[in-house]
């Protein structure tokens, strides 16, 4: 799988110019017809607008299927430059969808690729985003004189704890990405985490918050 960085939760932006209204607003999509949706919904909400443009990427079946739109604005420049921002930023699952209210001034070309491109990098600044990365689930299994230093070992290597199992001994599952795994193992190995018991349980998809 390619790393990627998706939307946890979405955001609006605006931006204005010469009595022109643009108002940007980031969503979270898993599939085409998802995004679909959102447009159809912004297309209704905004009835009285003079444009809803759009750019969205999605990951389906290790496939990134990509759109935009100008709606009807001078072609290339609303949604190409929209898209070119979720491409550089490399983000995926996303569709951001610009509507404007036209302020009776016209912008030039100039002048609307960068009111549709800073009205979304406003949006996306203002959004939750994650990181997914490739990455591994482990249960590890210690005792519990061990367990304090664990979740220190743990916070100060950005491992995550999913869930600890306070039994005869104490079973902590924990998440990381790939990068990280072979650190974690030379370090058991050299003792500087005591263990009775590790298992890799599964490769994953790991979260790691970005902006927030």
């Amino acid at each position: 799988m390619k790393d990627f960085i998706v939307v946890k939760e979405g955001a609006e932006g605006i931006y204005e110019e010469k009595k022109s209204r643009f108002i940007a607003k980031v969503y979270k999509t898993d599939n085409e017809s998802e995004a679909g949706s959102y447009i159809e919904e912004a297309r209704k909400k905004y009835w009285d607008a003079r444009h809803n443009c759009y750019a969205y990427r999605v990951l389906e079946k290790e496939t990134v299927y990509e759109k935009s739109s100008d709606d009807g604005e001078p072609s290339g420049t609303a949604g190409a430059p929209m898209l070119n921002i979720l491409q550089g930023s490399n983000l995926c699952n996303i569709i951001v969808i610009v509507t404007r209210y036209f302020g009776g001034i016209l912008l030039g070309t100039g002048g609307l690729v960068r009111a549709y491109s800073d009205a979304t990098k406003k949006a996306i600044q203002k959004s939750e985003l994650l990181f997914q990365k490739d990455g591994f689930e482990i249960e590890l299994e210690t005792d519990y004189s061990n367990l304090e230093n664990f979740k220190y070992y743990c916070k100060s290597n950005d491992i995550n704890i999913i869930n600890i199992d306070y039994s005869e001994n104490i079973r902590i599952k924990i998440e990381m990405e790939k990068e990280k795994k072979d650190i974690f193992l030379k370090n058991i190995e050299e003792q500087k985490i005591n263990k009775i018991r590790i298992v890799e349980l599964c490769r994953k998809i790991v979260n790691i918050v970005v902006n927030k």
